[in-house]
């Protein structure tokens, strides 16, 4: 596999189980992360379950399988070790967006960077923490720290992308509303209530109808919106007074 300079690379040392794999190879194909490397997996590889749990995605189908640290290792410039428990060593300790940062720049800078990632029996070892630069630590309940593995990958890959704007298909249809169309929006609604009598005794009709406004105000209606509720008002005002008919067949 060629590896990939804009991205670091997730290593996933000795894991155990096929189904952590996998899903650490889907959600790093969710963020963008297109660099896995399997050193030493218990169950051998190729592995179905890993399959079976990657649910297509091409990441695992480009994985690289390693079966030393240092050849899994090899042409990085930069590593950093992913751990729960103290190690007792003269390391950085860095939150995941610290180290999101730190990695970046590197990239940047033409290095190669890696993430470690220990197995689920018992994390990364101290001889994988101790080749790695800095480590990275989560902010977890110290009563209940340990996390699944593909939890870990996780996290990290979401912070890889957590700066990037939201994708454009969430992005809104309708701007919001300009406040003449507002304005026709309360005339409108306003002069059905005036008729149906709903601004009862008349004094309280400028105070209800403030408070009215500042309720609509406050939802920052989209043009869409306005349309749909002036259709909705017109929809009730014409059909006021008229008897409801029930069809039995």
């Amino acid at each position: 596999m060629t590896p990939n300079p804009g991205t670091p690379a997730f290593i996933l040392h000795t894991p155990q189980l096929g189904e952590n794999i996998g899903a650490a190879a889907r959600v790093m194909g969710n963020f963008g992360l297109p660099e896995l490397i399997v050193l030493d997996p218990r169950d051998g590889w190729p592995n179905d379950k890993a399959v079976t749990m990657a649910a297509g995605s091409p990441v695992l189908d480009r994985a690289r399988v390693e079966y030393r640290l240092g050849d899994a290792t090899h042409d990085l410039n930069r590593i950093y070790a992913t751990t729960a428990r103290p190690r007792g060593m003269e390391k950085p300790v860095l939150t995941a967006r610290e180290a999101v940062a730190e990695m970046r720049a590197a990239i940047a800078a033409g290095e190669r960077v890696g993430v470690m990632f220990g197995g689920e029996k018992s994390g990364l070892p101290n001889e994988a923490v101790t080749m790695a630069d800095a480590i990275i630590t989560l902010p977890v309940d110290r009563s209940f720290s340990s996390l699944n593995l593909a939890q870990a990958v996780a996290v990290i890959a979401y912070e890889w992308k957590a700066d990037e704007a939201l994708p454009p298909e969430f992005e809104p249809v309708a701007g919001v509303a300009r406040r003449e169309d507002l304005e026709g929006m309360f005339e409108h609604f306003e002069y059905e209530l005036e008729r149906a009598g709903y601004f009862y005794p008349p004094s309280k009709t400028p105070l209800m109808v403030q408070n009215l406004r500042n309720a609509f105000i406050r939802g920052r209606w989209t043009e869409q919106e306005v349309r749909t509720f002036r259709g909705a008002v017109k929809a009730l005002a014409l059909g006021r007074g008229k008897a409801r008919v029930v069809r039995e067949d």
